[in-house]
């Protein structure tokens, strides 16, 4: 089957054909996938009972992880609430209070990684969430004992290494428990828990402390108490796996479009590492973008709840049981607005996914306008409706930020993402401790709550921003889930695949974009010369082959699997190595100390390494005579001759040389072209990367040609030569007077 290529020239191949055979399936499964998970394009929503009813879900998973998301709120509520009590029986300033919840703070800003990467790839999410309730369910109880500043400090820290189970996995989990026509509204319902906390919480405190008498450390004994009951009721909760109404669902949608059972699909996408979904997340649109939103969110959470309590002491002179009141009314009001707007977000979502993030910018604005109009309102009553409005705003931002972020990731990463989320909402509130710390020195706790304006509006205008990446983002995670599917259908049917696949690839450094839409094969055993100009993107393109740079966007498929975002040490295992242009060698170290290097790079035992370094040294007998020599003092020639030792001792399937007649003299380039040829010979499919057309055309039949970018040319080396309109004369110089080497 022929393939167009962008200048409209056909080439021939096994491999090509079947591509994009791949890829007119992948899109005509790519609606019927978005159809499963739920975005219909209507806004119609099915009854929430109606909906569980359905898929034969019960309505414990959501009440389990609301009653911990509860009591994992007991102590940072209740410290809200008592803060003025607290440091005037501690003897503590406002900064020092403050300086404890910084260091809070940073312990909840580390505290979800370690969570996701203890159930990475691993059911234990339920497990992991009950032990660390009944964790912070005794820190809760022992808030109440402390004596100083320093177990102050002790407590603040434990509970906020603790709580980031609630962060980085409860949403997971109701995404992996619940169908997709549920999970806004039962992520509204979660998150009406956790806000109801700041009901339950306050006025425990106005019973303990106005009714029955209780000192504030009293308060938190009873507390922690109840938490312990939270976390018993919890006891049931079990993990489902990873993406069950989600990814697997589309991937039994490509298996059912083959009449294929699972277990012939054998081959597996080759699984990332904790570092490497985390660096992956980030490259993600909308992750990325969505990460202000949660630093303005953490301001609103945080900074502003301790400030706003300080505010009512000393602005309208209320105690604890008072204040327990106040929070206890305006958290009410915010849960009846997120049980309200759930059903409409949640139709918001199916028909643009993107159109929730235009709810959460006006909502945003709308809150912080609310503060301001309440910290500067005279009368009692109207302060308390704008504080209440601003609440009952804020209130819906967390589901609906939730459901658009965690929607476009892979399932398995999503407690990684909300890792992310609690991260950047840690974030939010030191720069909010900051900020209002700062401010409140100067112009009072009511300037520091008009403060927030600005934040506030620039954070909603950069999250609405974001409204159109989501579609795409979640389209692009259809379509790689479908690819990978269709892929192992392939491999396990004995199906030829490229054994490198670059397809779609975009890559940029900073604002710049190097690589455009980048399609690249290499088959087994393949020598492919990859010409163009300086500047052309060769060395890019090589790069994102290898792991050094990570595309935008595209896919980088090797032996049928997915590495586009694997380390590139990972990759030298596999068996991708490269050999970059002026950069093969170590200077400071001698040629044996570098030769052992590239072996210690696969591990290998030392008597294997010396064996192969005594066959680097037979094909060079040069580098043996300066075998103790720095590599820094080689001569040029030497020195490729060096990093082509690379490939006699790793013997990887794909090799990859950066412009190997670098300032070479011509007869040195033309050893080493031998020696490329003898490689190849053993089985090692090569990539080329040369400006001279002459010296890769002496050893490559097949040839790509990029300019500016872009593959403008792919096929037969001899055709290549007949395009003058892409090879310039003063590139051609020599190269039509034939390959002489």
């Amino acid at each position: 089957m022929a393939k167009a290529l962008g200048n409209g020239q056909p080439i021939d191949g096994a491999a090509t054909a079947v591509l994009s055979d791949l890829e007119r399936r992948r899109d005509g499964l790519h609606a019927r996938a978005r159809q499963q998970l739920g975005f219909t394009g209507t806004e119609g929503t099915p009854p929430l009972r109606k909906t569980l009813r359905e898929h034969n879900t019960s309505w414990y998973p959501v009440l389990a992880l609301g009653g911990l998301a509860i009591v994992d709120q007991f102590q940072t509520y209740v410290f809200t609430v008592l803060t003025p009590d607290i440091a005037r029986s501690l003897g503590l300033s406002i900064a020092a209070i403050a300086g404890m919840r910084t260091l809070q703070a940073l312990a909840h800003a580390v505290s979800p990684l370690p969570m996701a990467a203890l159930t990475q790839n691993r059911a234990w999410r339920a497990a992991l969430c009950i032990i660390t309730a009944f964790g912070w369910s005794l820190i809760t109880a022992g808030t109440g004992l402390v004596v100083n500043l320093w177990g102050l400090g002790i407590v603040l820290v434990t509970d906020g290494l603790l709580v980031g189970s609630a962060v980085a996995l409860h949403r997971p989990l109701i995404m992996d428990i619940y169908p997709p026509p549920a999970r806004v509204r039962l992520l509204a319902i979660r998150e009406a828990f956790e806000r109801s906390t700041s009901i339950v919480a306050p006025l425990l405190v106005t019973l303990g402390a106005s009714v029955l008498g209780l000192t504030w450390r009293g308060v938190f004994l009873i507390l922690g108490i109840v938490s312990i009951i939270g976390a018993l009721f919890a006891l049931g909760l079990r993990d489902p796996g990873y993406g069950k109404w989600d990814t697997e669902q589309i991937r039994r949608t490509v298996r059912e479009s083959h009449h294929a059972h699972a277990d012939q699909l054998s081959s597996q996408a080759v699984q990332l590492g904790f570092f490497e979904i985390t660096r992956r997340l980030l490259l993600v649109p909308t992750v990325r973008r969505l990460a202000v939103g949660y630093l303005v969110f953490g301001i609103l959470v945080i900074p502003y709840t301790t400030f706003l309590s300080f505010f009512l002491d000393e602005r309208w002179g209320m105690d604890a049981g008072e204040r327990g009141v106040f929070f206890g009314f305006t958290a009410a009001v915010g849960v009846v607005a997120l049980l309200l707007y759930g059903p409409r977000g949640e139709a918001i979502f199916r028909q643009n996914p993107g159109g929730v993030l235009d709810v959460v910018g006006i909502a945003l604005i709308a809150a912080v306008v609310c503060i301001v109009v309440a910290a500067v309102m005279p009368w009692f009553v109207a302060m308390v409706v704008f504080f209440s409005a601003a609440q009952a705003l804020i209130g819906v931002l967390a589901p609906l930020l939730g459901i658009a972020q965690l929607s476009v990731v892979e399932a398995a990463w999503r407690p990684h993402a909300a890792a992310l989320i609690g991260i950047y909402m840690a974030s939010g509130s030191l720069l909010g401790v900051f900020l209002l710390s700062g401010v409140e020195e100067r112009y009072g706790i009511a300037g520091a709550m008009i403060s927030l304006l600005i934040p506030g509006v620039i954070g909603a205008l950069i999250i609405r921003s974001a409204k159109d990446l989501v579609a795409a983002d979640l389209d692009r995670l259809i379509d790689e889930i479908v690819e990978d599917e269709e892929v192992c259908h392939l491999t396990s049917s004995g199906a030829g695949v490229p054994m490198l696949a670059c397809r779609g690839v975009n890559f940029s450094y900073g604002q710049l974009q190097v690589l455009f839409d980048v399609d690249f094969t290499v088959d087994d055993g393949e020598m492919i010369a990859l010409l163009g100009t300086n500047g052309a993107g060769k060395s890019t393109l090589l790069k994102v082959v290898s792991g050094i740079g990570l595309p935008t966007t595209g896919t980088v498929r090797y032996r049928g699997q997915n590495v586009t975002y694997l380390d590139a040490e990972r990759r030298v295992r596999l068996g991708i190595s490269q050999i970059p242009g002026g950069r093969a060698v170590f200077g400071p170290m001698n040629v044996v100390e570098n030769l052992r290097a590239f072996g210690y790079t696969l591990g290998r035992s030392p008597k294997v390494v010396d064996q192969a370094i005594e066959r680097s040294f037979e094909t060079f007998p040069r580098l043996h005579e300066r075998r103790h020599s720095l590599a820094a003092t080689l001569s040029g020639g030497e020195q490729q001759m060096l990093g082509l030792s690379k490939a006699l001792i790793l013997k990887p399937r794909l090799l990859l040389i950066d412009e190997l007649s670098l300032g070479l003299a011509p007869v040195i380039v033309g050893q080493l072209l031998e020696l490329v040829r003898e490689i190849n010979r053993r089985g090692t499919a090569v990539v080329l990367v040369e400006q001279s057309v002459n010296v890769a055309l002496s050893v490559a039949h097949h040839a790509y040609f990029m300019e500016k970018g872009q593959i403008r040319f792919d096929g037969p080396s001899a055709d290549l030569l007949a395009r003058g309109d892409l090879l310039r004369a003063v590139f051609l110089e020599g190269a039509t007077k034939g390959a002489a080497l």
